[in-house]
């Protein structure tokens, strides 16, 4: 699963850096042969890879990959301590919140070299997303591996039951006052155990059956799935330039407006409250009914159109104060440690994942979005086959309505402040005009 990172344990980071090897040179000396570990953490994509590393031993029969997948969580702690330790993966599933600190502590093997001698061409891959892995060093840490954007996900049914139609669907709009025709929608599937929906009289908002909107967590300082694509329509950007801002705009009124808003849907009986949450699957409680909506990424497809006795319709998030849409644009890439001891063979498994050969594999099995732009159409196309519309997702792409993912230094440090404060106000506990605060704190970090 591909969601955003919250930090990592001080612990960790402060044996980084102590264990900061000498690594982040370009050099890939050597034969390319042997056996080298590869490390994901998205259990529906093992399968494609497994067949890629089948297809890559066949064509360079001297190197042998080993592919291990670990949970979202245990997958960078381990990684952390595998850097500690001299042990960590020889390539490796990267994450653009992650990379900056790792190329910073020289745990990153520089591609450039390997990318010009084997003249692997950039312009390949679904625009910007190459350019995200060069690091402020103006060195490359990583090859393109998929892309993904956000959309909301429904339960037919329901929408159907409340007559809500598919073309009201991908047609809703909000605005932080009065939260437009989404607020209406979210409030109109909203049932109490009594049958009362949350726009009908005597609602009782403490016993609700189903909620209109599910909530995976508050977002942190990202929230890349939970309210990114609205303070996306609103002017507001997390930081003052991307990538490698340094300055944190969480005191900006556009910002605490919408976390203001949001938020009080939970107060209304519309979003479940966030002390509910701690724990639970945002998907499963979908695939129970509990939730009439949820945003999600497209790395969940397929997870939220498998539940049995549940037909998923897929609709693009709501336009905003600015008449568009909006959707964070993430890319992860694969990048070689630089402790590996057979860098040569990892980073010509890293090129081979970064290719055609490998992520049309990829596209095949209709699980995310591959980032080189013919293998992206091919997968689009497998979904269709399956009898997915994912139009939901690639408009924003097509329509020009995407804006990156920030990168920046101290991410860690940043999540570690705006976690908490997060919670906080999504819990009710503070308004949202405390993240000024918060704010002072995370741009100190830059200071």
């Amino acid at each position: 699963m591909k969601r955003t990172l919250g930090a990592v344990t001080a612990a960790a980071a402060i044996a980084i850096s102590l264990a900061a090897c000498s690594g982040g040179s370009s050099t890939t000396a050597g034969e390319a042969k042997g056996d080298i570990n590869y490390w994901l953490w998205d259990a529906n994509q093992l399968p494609a890879y497994q067949q890629c590393a089948s297809d890559f031993t066949k064509i360079n029969p001297d190197i042998k990959v080993k592919i291990t997948q670990r949970g979202y969580g245990d997958y960078w702690t381990t990684l952390t301590n595998g850097f500690v330790a001299g042990n960590a993966p020889d390539v490796f599933a990267n994450h653009l919140s992650k990379y900056p600190e790792f190329a910073d502590k020289k745990q990153l093997l520089a591609l450039d070299d390997a990318v010009k001698k084997d003249g692997i061409k950039l312009d390949v891959y679904n625009e910007g997303l190459a350019d995200l892995w060069v690091g402020q060093d103006g060195k490359r840490y990583g090859l393109p591996k998929d892309w993904d954007t956000v959309a909301m996900f429904y339960n037919k049914a329901m929408t159907d039951a409340a007559g809500i139609t598919p073309e009201q669907m991908a047609n809703l709009d909000w605005n932080p006052k009065d939260g437009g025709s989404y607020e209406k929608a979210i409030a109109h599937l909203t049932l109490d155990k009594n049958g009362k929906r949350g726009d009908e009289a005597g609602f009782d908002k403490n016993n609700v059956a189903t909620y209109g909107l599910g909530l995976e967590s508050s977002g942190t300082g990202q929230g890349q799935t939970q309210w990114s694509f609205l303070t996306g329509t609103t002017g507001w950007t997390h930081t003052d330039k991307n990538p490698w801002g340094t300055k944190f705009n969480y005191d900006d009124p556009r910002f605490q407006d919408t976390i203001k808003w949001w938020a009080g849907l939970a107060d209304k009986g519309y979003m479940p409250k966030l002390e509910t949450t701690v724990g639970a699957s945002v998907s499963d409680a979908f695939g129970a009914g509990k939730a009439a909506v949820n945003t999600q990424g497209s790395w969940m497809i397929g997870q939220y159109t498998s539940y049995k006795g549940i037909e998923t319709g897929i609709a693009p998030t709501p336009k905003g104060p600015d008449g568009k849409r909006a959707s964070m644009f993430n890319g992860l890439a694969d990048s070689v440690w630089a402790g590996t001891k057979n860098p040569a063979a990892s980073v010509k498994w890293v090129e081979y994942l970064a290719s055609s050969a490998c992520q049309d594999v990829v596209a095949s099995k209709a699980v995310v979005f591959p980032a080189i732009k013919t293998s992206s159409e091919k997968a689009a196309e497998a979904f269709k086959a399956k009898g997915t519309d994912v139009s939901a997702f690639t408009t924003q792409v097509t329509d020009g309505t995407t804006f990156l993912f920030p990168i920046t230094e101290n991410a860690a440090k940043v999540e570690g402040l705006m976690g908490p404060a997060m919670d906080a106000v999504v819990s009710g506990k503070k308004d949202a005009s405390t993240l000024s605060e918060t704010n002072e704190k995370v741009n100190a970090l830059f200071k």
